[in-house]
Formats: structure tokens, sequence, C-alpha cells
């Protein structure tokens, strides 16, 4: 999948992978939306998925409102670093691990549309342009946009994919 350049590739291609990876969920039995996937891997079920892509959308959204307004966000998140992204993947897995997937799913529904309207208030220049936005340093709005939406489901449907073989 060639990485969106603009903003109508950004959220075509977003739309496609959000409604491929909700299409794969909704072809399995109910029962196997709820099972547990095979060890080795962090997220344990498609709750745990679903729950991870909704809580990146709210740190992406989160960026945005403090960058924008001049801030520097913390990122990937307070108390964190990239380096230590696994270590904040568990604690969102532990964060939203009792939670009910019809809940979450619900939660993830609202995030990503909180996302796209964020992506359709730009234009192509102010989404790809490198270094027009102080806080996203050297790459683009876009670029973040495009690892929160569009690459981030296509790792989830991946995940679920090999997890239900």
């Amino acid at each position: 999948m060639p990485r969106p350049a603009n903003k109508e590739q950004l959220l075509e291609q977003g739309q496609r992978m959000h409604d491929a990876l909700l299409a794969f969920i909704d072809d399995l039995p109910p029962d196997t939306r709820e099972a547990e996937f095979p060890p080795g891997t962090l997220n344990r079920n498609i709750r745990d998925v679903l729950a991870h892509l909704d809580h990146w959308h709210g740190l992406m959204l989160d960026w945005y409102a403090v960058g924008m307004k001049g801030g520097r966000p913390d990122m990937p998140a307070k108390g964190y670093t990239w380096k230590t992204t696994p270590e904040l993947n568990q604690a969102i897995r532990d964060l939203h691990g009792k939670e009910p997937l019809p809940d979450v799913r619900k939660r993830f529904e609202v995030s990503y549309r909180q996302v796209r309207k964020l992506i359709k208030s730009h234009t192509d220049e102010e989404l790809f342009e490198k270094k027009r936005y102080r806080w996203t340093g050297s790459t683009s709005l876009g670029a973040y946009l495009v690892s929160a939406t569009s690459s981030h489901y296509d790792w989830a449907l991946k995940l679920i994919r090999k997890a239900m073989r």
C-alpha cells in the first residue's frame, strides 16, 4: 500500500483500511470476536486492538491540540519516549483490559471520526509540507496522521488475521 501523499489519498486510504478492518471483524462469528489470540502478542484480543487504535487516535488529537496552540506535546505520551513505546502500549492494554468490546468499538468509531474531521480541516500543504509546524519537527502533520490511521489500521488487520488462523 503506497503511503498517502495528499489529503485525498490520506482520507481514502484511512477509510478503506478502517472499513476493511471492521468488515473483517464483523464477518467473524460472535464468539470468535471475543476469543483470546494465541500467545506471543501484546494485544490479546480484538478488544485490545481496537482500544489500542482508539487510544492512539486520542494521543494524536492531544498532540495536535497542544502543538497547534504553540506548545510542545508530550510525545508519545507523558512519561514515555519513542523508545519506550512498548511500555506505553502495555499500559494502554492494561488500562482498557476490562472494557466490553462493544464499548471499545463505539469509542474507536468516535475517535476515528474526530481524526477524519481534523484531516478534512486542512489543505494538502498544511498536511504534507515538512517542518510546517514546529511541534511536528522535521516531518509533516500528514505523516503523523498516516501513522494514526491507514498504516495503523493495516497493522491491526494483519495482526487480527494472523491471530484468527
